[in-house]
């Protein structure tokens, strides 16, 4: 697994996650993982706290994961 940043400039507003860091086999496997709980489906995802397409998401490798899950590690959220 892998070690991934994802970040957004699209969503940038009050009570919404700006980033987030992520263990995933890809860097699209990691762009799929949100920081909140929804999901996406065929038409995007359209909970206000993350952005509405997966196109949106800025995937970065940071390292080496030493889990065997995809799963969310850390995450920045925009209270307000």
């Amino acid at each position: 697994m892998n070690l991934y940043l994802l970040s957004q400039k699209s969503n940038n507003n009050w009570d919404t996650f700006d980033s987030c860091i992520v263990s995933a086999a890809s860097a699209a496997e990691a762009a799929l993982i949100r920081p909140d709980t929804a999901q996406w489906d065929f038409l995007g995802c359209f909970d206000d706290s993350w952005v509405d397409n997966v196109k949106d998401v800025i995937v970065e490798y940071i390292g080496i994961a030493y889990t065997k899950e995809s799963k969310v590690i850390h995450r920045s959220f925009r209270a307000g």
